[in-house]
């Protein structure tokens, strides 16, 4: 685990403020005017207190409305950190990282969770970092028939429960490629598609493209029990045209599985989600891992540093923002946490007919700019004075 020195923002907060500057700081802060703490059932905060990891419960509500019901939602997020050495066998690595994760899922289900979403690559070490192809590849496994999905199914089934996760996909029959992919699993147990990270990063230790490249499954969105849900991968989440792309199929919510560090994206994070779920009015959930993970071989970072054999700290900070603008607290920065949120799906409606982003937006216009963006020679369109 990391050493980070500040824990959790929000628990800072609460130390530190009186009762009555902190309720104007979260106004301020998180958007909320009351507060909105939702109490979890005792079973599932047994479960995360007996194994070592957090639980919080946070809710949105939305206007009352005659001629619609509440349309009554409960998520978890999970962010994880991994179990055993880099150095030990792929398949022990994966079993240990999913016997952690499945424990989580039951406290999900005990709290009463109707979607489940992971963090990015969760069944496996963030060791595209290293750029080296062996062991790493063999975490790669089919999305559809792949024992992760298999093993995942039974639990969708068994709790009612959506799952979304994140793996390593090996594209059987494309070639055996590999791409980074999220898994949707319905309610019912059965495998119902999948969506590849649209956009891959070049940036320090993310030279993903060594492994996988950009993906071809354009922005699906998944029609559920619970909503229409779909899937923003990681670096995704610094375009904008990609997360208006989800909102125009209609998306409720958006999860943002990730794995990204401190002092290379944490100002950002807390941004871009929230921003997204405003822009879209759609729910966002970024999801983020945590702790610090060691290879067996030194790499550099091509940014003139030392070379070094450790990865992070990734500062997971996990959150959920509503399409009215406010937010829930972060799980923390450096422990494993499972971040359970009711909201009610009316708000993104609701949000559209108050702000009218959808009908005042300019698709036509957009779409003659990038047309025009995307020739080769093109010109920007700046006027000087001659």
């Amino acid at each position: 685990m990391s050493a980070f020195e500040l824990k959790n923002l929000n628990e800072c907060l609460e130390k530190h403020l009186p009762a009555d500057e902190l309720k104007e700081v979260k106004r301020i802060l998180y958007g909320v005017e009351e507060d909105q703490t939702l109490s979890l059932p005792e079973n599932a905060t047994a479960i995360a207190e007996q194994n070592g990891f957090d639980i919080k419960g946070y809710r949105f509500t939305a206007r009352p409305e005659q001629t619609r019901k509440p349309r009554i939602v409960r998520v978890g997020a999970i962010q994880n950190s991994i179990v055993l050495p880099t150095t030990a066998p792929i398949e022990k690595q994966r079993e240990a990282i999913w016997n952690k994760v499945k424990t989580m899922i039951k406290a999900a289900a005990a709290a009463g969770c109707n979607i489940v979403g992971t963090q990015e690559a969760w069944t496996m070490p963030f060791a595209f970092c290293t750029r080296e192809k062996f062991p790493w590849c063999e975490f790669a496994e089919e999305a559809e028939n792949g024992p992760t999905t298999k093993m995942l199914s039974e639990l969708a089934k068994e709790y009612n429960m959506v799952i979304i996760h994140s793996i390593l996909e090996r594209d059987i029959e494309h070639g055996e490629t590999i791409w980074n992919t999220a898994v949707v699993i319905s309610n019912s147990g059965r495998y119902l598609g999948k969506h590849r990270k649209n956009h891959i990063p070049r940036v320090g230790d993310f030279n993903e493209s060594t492994y996988y490249m950009e993906g071809n499954t354009l922005h699906p969105v998944f029609e559920t029990e619970f909503g229409k849900l779909a899937i923003n991968i990681c670096y995704g989440r610094h375009h904008p045209q990609n997360w208006m792309m989800f909102g125009l199929n209609g998306a409720e919510i958006v999860f943002n599985p990730s794995a990204t560090i401190g002092r290379l994206s944490e100002p950002l994070w807390g941004i871009e989600a929230r921003n997204a779920a405003i822009a879209n009015s759609y729910f966002t959930v970024p999801i983020n891992r945590v702790g610090t993970e060691e290879f067996p071989n030194e790499y550099t970072s091509g940014d003139g540093k030392k070379a070094h054999k450790e990865f992070g700290p990734f500062y997971g900070s996990t959150y959920v923002a509503a399409p009215d603008g406010s937010r829930t607290p972060s799980l923390s920065r450096d422990k494993d946490g499972l971040l359970v949120v009711e909201l009610d799906l009316n708000l993104c409606r609701q949000v559209k007919d108050f702000w009218g982003f959808r009908m005042t937006q300019r698709l036509p216009l957009y779409a003659e700019s990038f047309q025009k963006a995307a020739q080769h020679d093109f010109k920007p369109q700046i006027i000087k004075e001659t």
